[in-house]
C-alpha cells in the first residue's frame, strides 16, 4: 500500500469515527433538553470539588441551596463532590428539585447522592450549554479552574448579549476580593473590557443576601425569573 492510501485509509478511519461523535453530542444536547426544560426557575451554583464536609463553604453551600430551594428555585450543580454535593445536599432539604449536570472525567468523578435528577454528559461544552440555558440566576462558591471557566462563560455570554441577562452573585467577598481588583486595575484600565461590564455580577457573603440579590434583581425589573418569549428565542442560538 502506497504511503497516500494509508493516509487516505487512516483520514476516513478518523472522519467515520468524528462523525459518529455528532450523535454522541446530538443525544446529550437531547436528553439536557427533554429532562430540564420543564423544571421551575433555577440557580446554577458553581464551586470547589475538592472542599468537603465540615469546611465552612461546604456548610455556606449547604444553607445557601436549601434557601434558594425555599425560595422556588431548583438547584442545579455539577453533581460531583465538594460544593456541588453541597449545593444538591442544601437543595433536597428544601421543597424544589436537585439537579445533578454530572461530568464523565479520566479520574471518573462520583455522583454524588443529592440529586432528584441526574444527567450525565461526556462533553464539558454540552453540560455547559446545560447549565446556562435554563439558569435564571448563577451562584458562583470558591472554587477552581472549572469555577473560573464558569464564571467566564456566563459573564461573556451575557456581554456579547447571546443570552439574556441573569443574576450572577458571587458568594464570599474575601475570596474574590482580588480578583475584581484585577478586573479593574487590570482589564478596565487596559480597556479589555467597559466599566459597565463590572455590573455584571454582584457579591454576597450570605445565604440571605445572595438570595435576596438574586430576587432584587427581578424586583427592580419588575420581571419574573421565567424568561420572556423574546428571551426565550435568544437562548434557541446558545
Amino acid at each position: 500500500m502506497s504511503k497516500a492510501s494509508r493516509i487516505s485509509s487512516v483520514n476516513d478511519s478518523l472522519m467515520a469515527r468524528e462523525s459518529w461523535k455528532i450523535f454522541q453530542v446530538m443525544a446529550e444536547f437531547v436528553e439536557g433538553y427533554e429532562r430540564l426544560v420543564k423544571i421551575p426557575p433555577s440557580v446554577s451554583i458553581f464551586g470547589s470539588a475538592r472542599l468537603q464536609p465540615g469546611h465552612r463553604w461546604y456548610d455556606l453551600t449547604v444553607k445557601t441551596a436549601k434557601a434558594l430551594s425555599e425560595a422556588g428555585y431548583s438547584v442545579v450543580s455539577g453533581g460531583g463532590p465538594g460544593l456541588m454535593e453541597a449545593a444538591n445536599k442544601g437543595a433536597q432539604e428544601g421543597p424544589s428539585l436537585s439537579v445533578g449536570l454530572n461530568i464523565v472525567l479520566p479520574n471518573e468523578e462520583i455522583a454524588n447522592d443529592y440529586q432528584d435528577i441526574s444527567i450525565r454528559f461526556r462533553h464539558f461544552f454540552t453540560r455547559k450549554v446545560m447549565f446556562v440555558k435554563y439558569a435564571s440566576a448563577y451562584v458562583v462558591m470558591p472554587g477552581g479552574f472549572g469555577t473560573l471557566d464558569e464564571l467566564a462563560e456566563i459573564l461573556a455570554l451575557v456581554q456579547t448579549g447571546k443570552t439574556r441577562k441573569i443574576p450572577v452573585v458571587l458568594a464570599v467577598e474575601s475570596f474574590w476580593r482580588d480578583l475584581i481588583k484585577w478586573f479593574k486595575s487590570q482589564m478596565v484600565a487596559e480597556g479589555t473590557i467597559r466599566e459597565e461590564d463590572l455590573e455584571l455580577y454582584s457579591v454576597a457573603d450570605t445565604p440571605e443576601e445572595i438570595v435576596e440579590a438574586i430576587q432584587a434583581f427581578y424586583r427592580e425589573r419588575e420581571r419574573s425569573p421565567e424568561p420572556s418569549l423574546t428571551e426565550r428565542e435568544l437562548m434557541s442560538n446558545l
